[in-house]
């Protein structure tokens, strides 16, 4: 396995990761999702330290693009209504010259064993199912939606050395005061 200071890429899955899995279904049909403003924050970090991000989900939507855009992730970086994971993540790395084991993987459910197989680190969250539990390197004590995003950031940036907030240079990327996480 790889070392921390080693990961050049995290992906995350959304549901049940970035969101406790709750949806709320609207009328219209639209989905609306909560994201944990420590988690987002932590992508920001991740995005502003060099730290790229990589959204593969079954998850779609204009919601979901201006969402992860907003904290920095590429569009071509988001993997939407996505089928087959461990296909999408091995497209990201063929396209970006990446290798699997220099990306860390936060997934919680069934879907995401194959990519949690693949990569250099892989989490899972404290609620996640039972087997991808077994298979993750990491299980986080913070639940899908409650920081396990945030600490799996932190476990990478520390090790790089890269663990620090400087408020003028998030505002410069990001156009929000420091005091606002989100």
């Amino acid at each position: 396995m790889a070392e921390w200071k080693d990961i050049k890429v995290l992906a995350v899955d959304i549901d049940g990761v970035m969101t406790k899995g709750e949806l709320l279904a609207c009328p219209d049909g639209t989905l609306l999702r909560i994201y944990n403003a420590k988690d987002t924050f932590a992508l920001r970090m991740a995005s502003m330290k060099g730290l790229r991000v990589v959204v593969i989900t079954g998850a779609r939507g204009e919601a979901v693009i201006r969402r992860f855009t907003g904290l920095g992730v590429k569009e071509e970086d988001l993997y939407l209504n996505s089928r087959d994971k461990a296909a999408d993540l091995k497209d990201f790395c063929r396209k970006n010259g990446v290798l699997p084991e220099h990306i860390a993987y936060i997934g919680d459910d069934l879907p995401d064993i194959p990519v949690l197989k693949l990569v250099g680190k892989s989490v899972a969250p404290a609620d996640a199912v039972r087997e991808v539990q077994e298979v993750a390197e990491y299980v986080t004590e913070q639940s899908g939606g409650e920081g396990c995003v945030r600490w799996t950031v932190e476990k990478i940036l520390k090790a790089r050395g890269l663990w620090s907030f400087d408020g003028k240079k998030y505002e410069q990327a990001f156009g929000v005061s420091d005091s606002s996480p989100d």
